[in-house]
């Protein structure tokens, strides 16, 4: 990863602009978060923060494809198409914020967003406008998890910053790779209410008398709250991720089962309208948008479904009709790039109206929470040194969120290839890790948002050509179901050393194809190939990513530089699927 002299300058002079143009731009727009008041109670949003306590840089997908019935709809829009269906201006700071069009401009122009020091100044002021006891601070889950500091500690460096923020409910799912000492350990700290209507005991669990929220019906956490806010009953239900056995290691949670649980769900939802006078039912899922689409049409009486999970930003909610009336669907991106602001005009049993925004924290525009920033600080000191080591500099643009291949994605696999001699290489399609702009050093700390997990082994395997064909059959199947229940969330598993091309709309088992080496040789399906990867659910004994990533930058290797690997089949209309 080097960059040449030249281009170095000329990055450097971008960075100095950017400094000037992120000044002006900012004392512009200092009055952007001055809401008008609207209703008699306000919920705050946030979702998937991955433990960024510092403002980062996150490039929104380029490739975010909707198949079948959900071709063309949010979440499924991308660039061009995106603005034009929430009427956002192109070359905007919300253009920036949202979509990945002239992302290094944007960056360059308009700075990074998120941070805990800056939503809690920008929380507290939203919270003051509408008055003590009128305001609800919500967290949707992965909130512990996505930095080397959360992964040593565990998340209980993120438990002490939701406690300055005042976060007073919250859902989970990465939180459940700690294993259940960790996170009960943390949730005794914990100074809101973590709640999941959709965990329960095991059979097995449930007759050895293991610990649960309500023995009789097995619910491992608490499933809901009832708030007052300005007069009126505001009842909050938590949805966690439901595949967390499946997507994850089981041994983190092995007397506990999940799912969406929709006839649980139906019943808690009656109760808290007949039995609790509840006047709003808020469902706060980690179901990822598709799912909550989905269970909006089939469960009655939600009033809103805050949602995250899939990190899709999206700025309006969207109306979906059920027997029992419309709930509207939210979700609220990822990395604290935003904050949803939810304000309700509540009356007897109803909401009488609603307005939502979903608004991007912009670094540039909020001072800094003092006590915040110490608390940061201080959690800090501890890994400062080894994390600020400069390990290269970036020689593009390093992301990961879309649904193929990113930069960062390929670097991983390069590393993977390179450093343990496999031909080809696999790396699991997570969603969460920040964007490193082009010509800034690539730090520890970088590298560990991307890959802190708590099962960062690596391993090298035999697999034939038709395994890999199946591993990416299985995956493709998941990312794009026509059946939003089938979808677990991620995106495809990445590859290294090879090519194939995928039909999204095919059916399953049908759309992958074409699978070559680097060479040009067509995979075959009977012979064997040399495979690296990580994170597998299987207990492996190689060596953390992250170090094997480290020692591959600190070799001076040449990295591929290559855009993709896969080549797309059947959606060249698709407005999932960025053209510019």
């Amino acid at each position: 990863m080097t960059v040449r002299r030249r281009d170095f300058l000329k990055l450097a002079g971008a960075v100095t602009l950017s400094g000037r143009l992120s000044r002006a731009w900012a004392a512009d727009n200092a009055s952007v978060y001055d809401l008008e008041r609207f209703g008699n109670a306000r919920i705050l949003h946030m979702t998937d923060t991955h433990a960024q306590l510092q403002p980062v840089y996150f490039r929104e997908p380029s490739v975010n494809l909707g198949i079948g019935a959900m071709q063309g709809k949010p979440p499924h829009l991308v660039g061009r198409a995106f603005l034009d269906r929430f009427g956002i201006r192109a070359d905007s700071a919300d253009a920036y914020a949202f979509t990945c069009l002239d992302f290094e401009k944007g960056a360059a122009r308009f700075g990074k967003l998120g941070g805990f020091a800056h939503l809690k100044t920008l929380i507290d002021r939203l919270r003051g406008d509408v008055g003590s006891g009128r305001a609800l601070l919500l967290d949707g889950g992965d909130l512990w998890q996505g930095t080397g500091q959360a992964n040593a500690t565990q998340g209980s460096d993120m438990v002490d910053a939701a406690n300055l923020l005042g976060i007073e409910a919250m859902t989970g799912h990465w939180e459940f790779t700690y294993g259940e000492a960790a996170l009960r350990k943390n949730l005794q700290r914990f100074k809101g209410e973590f709640l999941a209507q959709n965990v329960f005991l095991t059979e097995e669990a449930a007759f050895n008398d293991a610990k649960a929220f309500d023995a009789a019906s097995g619910r491992v956490f608490k499933p809901s709250l009832v708030k007052e806010i300005g007069g009126h009953r505001v009842a909050v239900i938590g949805q966690a991720f439901p595949y967390v056995p499946i997507a994850h290691p089981k041994r983190f949670t092995p007397d506990w089962t999940f799912g969406i649980r929709e006839e649980e769900l139906q019943k808690l939802v009656d109760g808290l309208r007949n039995n609790d006078k509840a006047d709003a039912v808020v469902l706060l899922s980690h179901n990822g948008m598709d799912v909550d689409l989905k269970l909006a049409s089939r469960v009655r009486g939600i009033d809103v479904i805050l949602g995250g999970h899939t990190h899709d930003a999206i700025p309006q909610p969207i109306t979906v009709n059920n027997p029992g009336g419309v709930t509207l669907v939210t979700n609220a991106g990822s990395n604290g790039k935003f904050l949803g602001v939810l304000d309700l005009d509540l009356a007897k049993g109803k909401i009488g109206g609603v307005r939502y925004r979903l608004l991007p924290v912009f670094s540039e525009l909020l001072k800094p929470d003092p006590a915040m920033q110490t608390l940061i600080d201080k959690s800090r000191e501890p890994f400062a040194t080894p994390d600020a080591e400069k390990i290269a500099t970036a020689d593009r643009l390093l992301y990961r969120r879309g649904n193929f291949n990113g930069t960062m994605d390929q670097l991983i696999c390069h590393a993977l290839r390179g450093e343990l001699d496999a031909e080809i290489a696999l790396s699991p399609g997570f969603r969460w890790g920040t964007s490193v702009m082009p010509g800034q050093p690539l730090t520890m700390q970088d590298v560990l948002a991307e890959t802190a997990i708590t099962y960062p082994e690596t391993y090298v395997q035999s697999m034939t050509g038709s395994q890999l064909k199946d591993i990416l059959e299985d995956v493709c199947d998941n990312l794009f179901n026509a059946d939003p229940y089938y979808q677990q969330g991620g995106d495809m598993v990445r590859v290294g050393g090879m090519s194939y091309t995928c039909a999204p709309n095919d059916g399953a088992g049908k759309r992958i194809s074409a699978l070559k080496l680097d060479n040009g040789r067509a995979i075959e399906a009977g012979k064997s190939y040399k495979v690296a990867g990580w994170a597998s659910v299987n207990e492996r004994k190689g060596m953390p990513v992250w170090d094997v990533v480290v020692r591959h930058l600190r070799s001076g290797k040449h990295t591929d530089r290559r855009d993709t690997d896969v080549t797309l089949k059947g959606v060249d209309d698709n407005p999932g699927l960025n053209q510019e």
